[in-house]
């Protein structure tokens, strides 16, 4: 088997397992949860669900033939909170997660050697899923750190639980 496709099956599990993870999050939470702000300087479950949902159109477009940072992109509005409820924002959440995974499953073996640019950066193809992954993780790991200070002692793990003595 060769690299590119070892790659692309190991960096789509990544990416569905952050998803996952996501999921599980929002499967606890009620729809006021979703916009708790910890502080002002905080941004709220659903403005991270904003955001990642611009990134993922933006980035996942016409992933290989266009800047990964669209023209039509409105990144500061992401950043806003918007009169949005829970199902519209599980909405965007899927529906961006469902831009990525379709990007990353067109990808040929011979994209592989290809340049992508975002924001007018050359990367290669790995660079990029690499970089957008580790995006993710860090917006989806605020998302349960939001959660989990609501949920407190409700909360329900999402990995391997401590042992509790």
């Amino acid at each position: 088997m060769s690299f590119e496709k070892i790659f692309k099956e190991n960096i789509l599990k990544r990416f569905e397992s952050y998803k996952e993870m996501g999921d599980k999050t929002f499967a606890q939470l009620t729809e006021e949860d979703f916009f708790f702000q910890p502080s002002a300087e905080n941004n709220t479950i659903a403005v991270n669900i904003q955001h990642m949902y611009g990134n993922m159109l933006s980035r996942f477009t016409n992933f290989l033939t266009e800047d990964g940072e669209k023209s039509w992109r409105k990144r500061d509005a992401e950043f806003e909170l918007s009169d949005t409820g829970m199902q519209d924002l599980l909405s965007y959440w899927n529906e961006g997660w469902a831009c990525v995974f379709q990007a990353i499953k067109d990808l040929e073996e011979q994209d592989f050697s290809s340049t992508i640019y975002i924001r007018e950066e050359p990367l290669s193809v790995c660079d990029a899923l690499l970089r957008q992954l580790g995006h993710y993780a860090y917006h989806i790991g605020q998302i349960i750190f939001i959660a989990k200070m609501i949920k407190g002692e409700d909360w329900k793990t999402l990995t391997i639980p401590k042992k509790r003595n």
